[in-house]
């Protein structure tokens, strides 16, 4: 689509997102990124969770579904199988990927399937008002947690690598330019793609807000880091405090489940014949 731009996925509704709210950056993020690979409102498939990341299949001009809280990435994984050649982006958010979802989100990370997950990470569940979510940190007061947050947060970069992810990086939504090259980096790298989003909630989250972030964040290939080590990946994703990272923590390049897949090898299986001649007959049986 020689004219694409970011106006191409207009769908003429405006976001209802609290004025602020870091999902307004993730949005512009990823339209930026689809638009420079040339990626248009045909070419590619969203899945949304359940949060207030998901509203944002109502100004998506995509193919888009919306699936049950917590399944954002079995629906993606079962889309990419039935059409392995069309680019499929989870749109998740902390509670949804990692508390309801968060054993899907270990598994897809080990089968290594061609897909791109989004993580909304804005530490509580801003859809329902402001509970600490599985990534809270720092004694974080909540609906939930009225004396402060006390377990350890879950890291959703750590358990990415440990489990197998062979893309995870970790992007700022008040740095526009900075997002929208990881997401890009994301979405071409052919496997399956961990991106966590540091996301203010100015509604509900009055700690770790954009001021917060700036001050503390710094970019890894500023300080000469190279991406091609799980372990020192695992070691630089710990790092949280005065000085936290963002970039390209690690990438390899492997086969996906995908490439695993015999029946794929003829095309894709949204291309290939049921080999059943009565259809109706076969829906018979389960009625």
């Amino acid at each position: 689509m020689s004219s694409l731009t970011a106006d191409s996925f207009k769908t003429g509704y405006l976001p209802t997102w609290c004025p602020g709210c870091g999902d307004f950056g993730i949005w512009m993020g990823l339209k930026n990124a689809l638009v420079e690979l040339g990626i248009g409102p045909d070419d590619a498939l969203l899945v949304y969770g359940i949060g207030c990341h998901g509203n944002m299949s109502a100004w998506m001009r995509t193919y888009g579904v919306v699936g049950l809280h917590g399944r954002t990435l079995p629906l993606a994984q079962g889309a990419k199988l039935a059409n392995h050649t069309v680019p499929v982006i989870a749109i998740s958010g902390d509670g949804d990927c990692l508390g309801e979802g968060g054993n899907h989100f270990i598994h897809a990370a080990k089968r290594n399937p061609d897909i791109t997950v989004i993580i909304h990470d804005n530490q509580v569940y801003g859809l329902t008002t402001g509970q600490a979510s599985p990534t809270a940190k720092d004694h974080l007061k909540t609906k939930s947690t009225p004396e402060g947050v006390t377990d350890a947060p879950m890291n959703p970069l750590a358990l990415g690598l440990v489990s197998g992810a062979t893309f995870v990086a970790r992007g700022f939504a008040g740095d526009m330019p900075g997002l929208t090259k990881i997401m890009k980096a994301a979405i071409a790298h052919k496997g399956f793609s961990v991106v966590d989003i540091l996301q203010p909630c100015v509604t509900f989250n009055h700690v770790h807000t954009y001021q917060w972030y700036r001050s503390r964040l710094y970019q890894l290939d500023a300080v000469g880091y190279k991406p091609d080590n799980r372990l020192a990946a695992i070691e630089k994703s710990l790092e949280w405090g005065d000085k936290i990272p963002v970039g390209v923590f690690y990438e390899e390049l492997v086969p996906t489940s995908e490439d695993h897949e015999s029946a794929l090898a003829v095309g894709p299986l949204s291309g290939q014949s049921l080999g059943v001649s009565d259809i109706d007959g076969l829906l018979g049986e389960f009625r």
